[in-house]
């Protein structure tokens, strides 16, 4: 339950922070997909990259256009929605596509810490 929470703070806090590439992507996905539920976290922070990138993302889009989609179907329509930012400069992108009916209320999984670069 502590884990929980901690990561819907953590979610809550980043989106407060949104830089301009993480509001283009919550823009996008908010009018492809009329969610009951987005979050859009910029992990680059985790990762060997310049301070201020946004280049790592974590999106939660919870929607009915997911309802009988395989998780597959679902990330290939989060990944089409965003194709444009994906060929601009976002180098990674986690997706958590919920359909509605499956929508617990659960913030993703925690990222696992990044061993590339210098972080080793």
């Amino acid at each position: 339950r502590w884990f929980m929470l901690s990561s819907v703070r953590r979610l809550a806090k980043m989106a407060a922070e949104e830089g301009p590439v993480a509001k283009i992507i919550r823009e996008k996905l908010q009018a492809r997909f009329e969610s009951s539920h987005i979050s859009v976290a910029c992990e680059s922070h985790l990762h060997n990259v310049p301070r201020g990138a946004e280049m790592h993302f974590l999106v939660q889009v919870v929607s009915e256009a997911f309802e009988g989609k395989t998780v597959l179907q679902r990330h290939r329509l989060v990944n089409e929605c965003l194709a444009q930012e994906l060929r601009e400069g976002v180098h990674a992108l986690r997706i958590d596509a919920v359909p509605t009916s499956k929508w617990t209320g659960e913030a993703p999984i925690e990222s696992p810490k990044c061993l590339g670069g210098s972080k080793r």
